[in-house]
């Protein structure tokens, strides 16, 4: 494992240029993390990077009770390594974790095998893949922070051996570089807003900003509420519906109430600071119920999370 930056002299895993196994190389496209290295041997046979996407880093056992986690964003990278045997999970396990340690990495939770770890079905973690919790024969799990300048970095190491024990072991790995969304890529204006009302009775409105799981309107949203309010006062007659929409993560009952709750939030913020009419304007929540994406990725989730316009 090697870290790059100025300020850390000290050599991380092994080697710079791991040996690959007989016959065996990393797929297409695949490359270790700045930040983290591969253990000497392994192959990358996974590989996936979601520029912005949410990251739950497990606090406790996954799978028993009531789980632990605490709940990122950022840029997301995910590499499943394959490391032959006889190379042991403890051997490979340490490794990470005597680098981590060396680099500033501060532990946030760790187990080990089943009787720590929890056993289950897979938990998804984040929609660039999901970390499978039944390794029958053994595995050891760490969760790790680095305080940045620039934003902070998280790591979650998962190192499980498989049942045929001459198939060797795999390791999960994920790196969460955190990092604020980039905004104003969408722009609204009160024209477009009023000619899809006109033609197709409702305008998808994706400039009004919440965090995850919250129903505050963001400082952020002012463009695209000021335009709402504009609208509003082009066409004095017209009457809309303010419906909230969420992607299906989370379950049915919570995102119906937040959609509810971020409609509430829009209609009391036009009225409030934009001087709306609340006769003019209707709070309504729709949750997952009209996806107009997939919610299988992070980019058909971030279209289905929206406010809507719909004239009554």
């Amino acid at each position: 494992m090697r870290v790059f930056g100025k300020a850390l002299p000290f050599a991380l895993l092994l080697v710079l240029q791991p040996t690959l196994g007989i016959g065996q190389s990393d797929i297409s496209g695949s490359m270790d993390h700045p930040l983290v290295s591969r253990f000497p041997g392994s192959t990358i046979s996974k590989y996936a990077v979601s520029n912005f996407d949410e990251f739950k880093v497990p606090l406790s056992r996954p799978n028993v009770g009531v789980p632990k986690s605490q709940t990122v964003e950022g840029k997301i990278t995910r590499i499943v390594y394959d490391t032959p045997a006889p190379r042991s999970v403890l051997e490979i396990y340490k490794n990470f974790e005597s680098a981590l340690t060396k680099a500033g990495f501060k532990p946030l939770y760790s187990c080990v095998n089943n009787d720590g770890c929890g056993t289950g079905g897979p938990v998804e973690l984040a929609s660039v893949g999901e970390e499978d919790w039944s390794w029958g024969a053994g595995h050891r799990f760490l969760a790790a922070k680095l305080d940045r300048p620039g934003g902070a970095a998280y790591v979650t190491v998962h190192v499980g051996q498989w049942s045929n024990l001459s198939n060797g072991t795999q390791t999960v790995l994920f790196v969460v570089e955190t990092k604020s969304m980039e905004k104003d890529l969408v722009t609204v204006d009160a024209k477009a807003l009023g000619d899809d009302i006109a033609t197709q009775g409702h305008s998808a409105v994706y400039g009004i900003y919440f965090d995850t799981g919250k129903a505050e309107v963001k400082p952020e949203s002012s463009a695209a509420l000021e335009e709402i309010g504009k609208l509003l006062k082009e066409q004095a007659s017209l009457k809309l519906l303010v419906v909230g929409h969420t992607d299906n993560v989370g379950g049915l009952a919570p995102n119906m109430d937040l959609a509810k709750r971020r409609a509430d939030a829009v209609v009391k913020a036009l009225t409030g600071q934009y001087g709306v009419s609340a006769a003019r304007l209707s709070a309504q929540g729709a949750g997952p119920l009209a996806p107009v994406a997939s919610n299988r990725n992070e980019e058909g989730r971030a279209k289905n999370r929206r406010v809507e316009l719909v004239e009554q």
